[in-house]
């Protein structure tokens, strides 16, 4: 086995990358998502086995080791330039005409791309290998964030060597393109906030800002960015003669590159694809707000030079907002994959830019009473930067307008609606309302709860769909027969996810806990309700005061489990996963009372042989408690491998320091 285990991981690593491309970057899956999950267990088990055999470009590595504690500050290999912007045509003819002025030519090809509204990344590939990762930054300077692009799926972390004889040796070149966030994530991550507590992301690109300035890779991977490639370089300069080359080089090594490119042979067939897309943009998956032209011949780009910040070779053009006026109808409540309470307008239909709107949203009841906006006001939209239009203010109060109010039951179940005192948001409490039951199976389901294998999107829209299942209980009650009709599924797969659902059923109360899905209940609190109580049925029948005796459990967590608790249909289905054979009970724990009972820890660095989930759960096992910052309160900081400003901060307030060894003599 020993001597087979490279070659067997290395094929899996090309099978892996083969089908990542595929799905990522061609949007053409070969295999079902179980099958390619099967493959990833496989490698992943495999590099456990043989540890020595782990490379930093293995696909098991896109999300890997600690949070970082800040990102190193880099200096790019050649100056990122933010281009000139235009918002008309004229302007756009100006352009072409220095272009040909300063090159001596009559005519110039350009290359169209599409303007994604994202953010610059930059990325140093050595020996076929992804090396390095950087923002923008100001242009000359960036900051590192390698691990979190290595969590971008359409981002290869090797290249077949035989895809970069195009690039000479191919020893160390450098791509550069936009990272995105697709209006799908972007309406995820937005509804993940709200489940949260947290203000919605203003609009994808600053949701794909602010998503890979995160510490944590793994937040970065659940947020599923995209990344298109639009620039090729080596010893930094264009790597081809050509642009338009570049863009097929960069799509034949792997990388994603816009489909809607295209090749401009006169400056009218340029205009022509700006005007295409400005009608066609409300097809896409993903935000633009123009194109960016280029000038194909890389050999003119030296010769036409830069200004102080912009190169003269390339411009963007950009598409106006999109604004108009109309009247709204009605407001009503549409219910979120979280439960959450939208209000949103009704309105005449009207056209903005070319597209017929009649829905917008109005986010909150904060919102609405900050507008203003009440039922018969004539309002300004505008759609730019938003998944659906956006009402920016009243501009004519209506005299007779109605105000809106938030119903006290769910519109969809007809279930409890609440809102915690000083919230924002308004919630249906009903795990199994048809609103918010898919992100409930898939929460339910997921690694970090009941760990049920091959159980993706696709299945559960299908379960759902045909009403095989209600709650998250019935999954339970599921058939083989009934699972092998449905679509991508199958005899053997069925029977395999079956036996994932019986073997859900060992799962500690603790996981029971977290997957069922109580606000705010994540699984470090999921675990201290189940030390505990040591049961969920005495955890439903506990009173807030009683709850906030519980370890890092305060009012508002308090009052989300009763709430969870209280809701008829979530008691029914606990019920139900009681009968089935889940673990409802555990030993009661009894914590360590010693030296360290109440003393405070915090971790930093990589350790060598604990993982911090180790390291916290042995602290607090022998009565210890591990914190997130450094301050006087602190007793101990533990020291690994890399450590960050807590560290330092330590060493300024005289906090002792030691590493895993003393952390372990003093555990014991």
């Amino acid at each position: 086995m020993a001597q087979s285990a490279p070659r067997e991981i290395e094929k899996l690593r090309e099978q892996i990358r083969y089908h990542e491309h595929r799905y990522y970057v061609l949007n053409d899956p070969e295999i079902s998502d179980t099958e390619f999950d099967r493959l990833m267990k496989r490698l992943e088990a495999l590099e456990r086995e043989h540890p020595g055999l782990v490379t930093p470009d293995s696909p098991t590595q896109r999300v890997g080791g600690q949070p970082a504690e800040e990102f190193p500050k880099v200096r790019h290999s050649v100056q990122m330039l933010s281009l000139d912007n235009t918002y008309n045509l004229d302007e756009l003819r100006d352009f072409d005409r220095r272009v040909r002025e300063l090159s001596g030519r009559d005519a110039v090809p350009y290359v169209g791309e599409l303007k994604l509204d994202g953010l610059s990344m930059a990325l140093t590939y050595e020996g076929g290998a992804l090396a390095r990762g950087v923002t923008r930054g100001d242009g000359a300077t960036g900051e590192e964030v390698t691990a979190n692009v290595k969590t971008i799926r359409s981002v290869p972390l090797k290249i077949n060597q035989k895809k970069l004889k195009a690039l000479g040796d191919g020893k160390r070149f450098e791509v550069r393109g936009e990272v995105i966030m697709t209006l799908k994530s972007f309406e995820a991550a937005n509804a993940q906030r709200e489940a949260a507590e947290e203000p919605r992301f203003a609009n994808p690109r600053n949701a794909a800002a602010g998503t890979m300035r995160q510490l944590d890779p793994r937040i970065v991977a659940e947020r599923k960015l995209d990344m298109f490639a639009y620039f090729l370089m080596v010893d930094g300069r264009p790597a081809l003669a050509e642009h338009w080359k570049s863009l097929d080089a960069l799509a034949e090594m792997g990388f994603k590159v816009n489909p809607h490119r295209r090749l401009c042979r006169t400056f009218d067939d340029l205009l022509a694809y700006i005007q295409e897309w400005e009608a066609k943009r409300e097809k896409l998956d993903y935000e633009i707000d123009g194109i960016v032209i280029k000038v194909n011949d890389t050999r003119l780009w030296e010769e036409l030079g830069t200004t102080h910040k912009s190169p003269r070779w390339a411009i963007a053009f950009k598409y106006p907002a999109r604004q108009a006026t109309t009247v709204v109808k009605d407001i009503r409540a549409q219910v979120g994959r979280t439960g959450t309470l939208t209000p949103v307008a009704d309105l005449e239909p009207v056209d903005v830019g070319g597209v017929t709107v009649s829905h917008a949203t109005l986010h909150n009841m904060d919102e609405i009473e900050r507008l203003g906006v009440k039922i018969g006001d004539t309002v300004l939209l505008q759609r730019a930067g938003e998944v659906i239009p956006q009402v920016l203010k009243v501009v004519k109060s209506a005299p007779d307008g109605r105000a809106f109010h938030m119903p006290r039951k769910c519109p969809v179940c007809g279930g409890e609606v609440h809102r915690v005192e000083g919230e924002v948001a308004y919630r249906c409490v009903n795990a199994a309302c048809p609103a918010q039951l898919k992100e409930s199976l898939l929460h339910f389901a997921g690694r970090r709860a009941m760990n049920i294998d091959g159980f993706g999107d696709a299945l559960v829209d299908q379960l759902v769909d045909k009403k095989m299942v209600q709650d998250v209980a019935d999954l339970y009650r599921l058939k083989q027969e009934e699972l092998a009709a449905l679509e991508r599924m199958g005899e053997k797969s069925a029977q395999n996810l079956l036996e994932e659902i019986e073997g859900s059923k060992k799962a500690e109360l603790a996981r029971v806990i977290f997957s069922i899905g109580i606000r705010f209940v994540g699984e470090r609190t999921a675990q201290f309700l189940a030390d505990h109580f040591s049961s969920l049925d005495k955890l439903a029948k506990a009173t807030e005061e009683e709850l906030c005796q519980v370890q890092e459990v305060g009012p508002k967590i308090a009052q989300s489990i009763v709430e969870y608790f209280g809701e008829k249909r979530n008691r029914d289905a606990l019920d139900k996963l009681k009968k089935a054979g889940l673990q409802f009970e555990q030993k009661k724990v009894q914590k360590a009372e010693g030296e360290l009972t109440g003393k405070q820890f915090v971790l930093t660095g990589t350790l060598p042989n604990y993982s911090r989930e180790e390291m916290t759960k042995m602290i607090e096992d022998a009565g210890g408690r591990v914190i997130g910052s450094v301050s006087k309160k602190t007793d101990y900081v533990v020291v690994g491998a890399d450590p960050g400003s807590k560290l330092e901060k330590a060493k300024s307030l005289g906090i002792k320091t030691i590493g895993e060894a003393e952390a372990l003599k003093l555990l014991k």
